[in-house]
């Protein structure tokens, strides 16, 4: 067979791996050709793509980034695109596509899918925020990224006296600064599934410090909002790809402490540097196992497809069930992180 592979969407930890295990099983295991599609579906629309083979792969498991490149595309251009399907699937030579991206990737698959192109796909997100599987890919190292900012700052904080707001990448689901916070032992914990009152965070931070705790860490998620009425702040409007822009709650939020209080509040905005470098072992051997099953769903004809990790074991889960809704982080999962604080 002939098999496509294209990344899509943001940059996560683990990408490259999954290439590089389709490679391996396809090509070492099947005797398949595998094309690498260049910039996401930008790519497939312009029909830019490029023999892989072994040699091609080499290195591939530990290195951050995705060799294949990726491209935003706007809305009207990828439906054009889906309506050209078979063409976009001849001018390349391909008899299947592997799709590995997050949840616009996947609802384009889905899309693509429909029109006639043989699809699998693959999740990958930072946020963890596809509700088909247990967790995506990148999701482990994003985490470990944001604990050892927080690791760090603490000593920052305790010596100075000061708060830190630290602001974590999760547009609308808070899994990276819940599992960050927990782990980094954050005395604040806000989520955009819990509006906030700044007034609460304010009397944490005082409380803290009337205990002899002269330093205090709060984790916020990028699209954390206040309550109604608790502090005036709103979110950006979307841009042109459909995707919200988000105003800096880290620095408001820091600038409301110091007020309020008197207390020096420095914000920390890590934003990138959690999609960036080299995935954690947890990711690399999830991702690995991902192309694997994405190869073998190829040559089952499992199209309309997507490998998830249900417990230990890789499923194949219907592409339809991982874009009817976003993995939110639930009631029992923030009151465990509560009792922490």
């Amino acid at each position: 067979m002939r098999i496509g592979v294209l990344t899509s969407g943001g940059d996560c930890p683990g990408l490259n791996a999954v290439i590089r295990s389709v490679v391996h099983r396809a090509v070492a295991d099947h005797g398949d050709t595998v094309v690498g599609i260049e910039d996401g579906f930008l790519g497939l629309i312009e029909g830019r793509g490029r023999p892989l083979g072994l040699e091609d792969v080499h290195g591939l498991l530990t290195r951050g980034g995705t060799v294949l490149g990726s491209a935003r595309v706007a809305r009207d251009r990828l439906l054009e695109g889906v309506a050209r399907a078979g063409e976009l699937r001849a001018a390349l030579g391909i008899d299947a596509l592997v799709a590995i991206g997050g949840e616009g990737t996947l609802t384009a698959a889905q899309l693509f899918g429909e029109a006639g192109m043989h699809v699998v796909a693959v999740p990958k997100t930072i946020d963890n925020d596809i509700d088909a599987t247990d967790v995506t890919f990148g999701h482990d190292t994003a985490v470990h990224v944001a604990t050892e900012a927080i690791d760090r700052l603490k000593s920052t904080a305790e010596s100075h006296q000061r708060v830190m707001v630290v602001e974590l990448m999760g547009r609308h689901t808070g899994w990276i600064t819940l599992h960050a916070g927990m782990a980094g032992g954050a005395h604040g914990i806000l989520i955009p599934e819990r509006p906030f009152d700044v007034e609460e965070v304010c009397r944490m931070v005082e409380e803290r410090f009337s205990r002899g705790k002269k330093f205090a860490i709060v984790a916020v998620a990028e699209g954390a909002s206040p309550q109604p009425g608790t502090m005036r702040f709103e979110h950006g409007t979307t841009d042109v790809y459909g995707h919200q822009r988000f105003n800096g709650i880290g620095t408001r939020l820091a600038g409301e402490v110091a007020q309020w209080l008197g207390k020096e509040s420095k914000p920390v905005i890590l934003g990138h540097i959690q999609r960036g470098g080299t995935p954690t072992a947890a990711d690399r051997v999830l991702a690995t196992r991902f192309g694997w099953h994405a190869v073998e769903a190829v040559h089952k004809g499992a199209y309309g497809y997507m490998t998830a990790l249900r417990g230990t074991d890789i499923r194949l889960v219907p592409i339809v069930e991982a874009v009817a809704r976003l993995k939110t982080v639930p009631e029992d999962r923030w009151t465990e992180a509560e009792a922490m604080l």
